[in-house]
């Protein structure tokens, strides 16, 4: 796994080797079982997860209590609560693995140490909070101007892994339609 964040790392910034070594001091590695909650509401994300293997799902409650899927974090994906990893204050969002999931994870206050050690890790962190603020603009947008036949298909385009691994129950909630909604839909594709 240590060869695939050094991949992913080195595909995005450019780092010297002795750079590279000091980022890694900060990494650990973790292995957590499917359906296991690594961040529930009330807490403060204090880590920031590289999936190696598996995925993380970060999700909320609706008002009447119902799961609002935001984000799938898939292999060579990094993922967190992100407004509560930003503002140290208690997430509104659950992060829970999907699968058996392996993962490499460093503490906020690590994370941040390396953004004054290492200059080039400043350029990780914005390809990741632009990564992250495109695909919630986008999101956002297609529940605006799509309906749900447009985004399930906007959804097989740029994500089929999403369809393909994640339960039915899940996809739905990703996609903000009921389960009976998207089983037409997958029946017409």
């Amino acid at each position: 796994m240590h060869k695939q964040l050094s991949a992913y790392i080195r595909d995005k910034i450019t780092i010297s080797d002795e750079n590279l070594e000091i980022v890694f001091s900060f990494f650990k590695t973790m292995q957590v079982k499917k359906n296991e909650i690594l961040i529930s509401p009330g807490e403060t994300s204090q880590r920031i997860y590289f999936v190696g293997k598996g995925c993380l799902r970060i999700f909320f409650l609706t008002e009447g209590g119902t799961e609002a899927t935001r984000h799938f974090a898939f292999e060579n994906q990094f993922a967190t609560a992100l407004v509560s990893f930003i503002t140290s204050q208690s997430s509104k969002e659950f992060v829970q693995a999907i699968e058996n999931t392996e993962l490499y994870y460093i503490w906020q206050n690590d994370f941040y140490h390396l953004l004054k050690i290492i200059p080039e890790w400043e350029k990780l962190y914005r390809h990741y909070l632009e990564y992250a603020y495109v695909t919630n603009t986008n999101r956002l947008m297609s529940f605006i101007t799509l309906d749900a036949t447009e985004r399930y298909r906007q959804l097989l385009a740029q994500n089929p892994g999403v369809v393909m691994r994640m339960p039915n129950k899940m996809v739905a909630s990703y996609l903000n339609i009921s389960q009976e909604t998207l089983s037409r839909l997958k029946s017409k594709a």
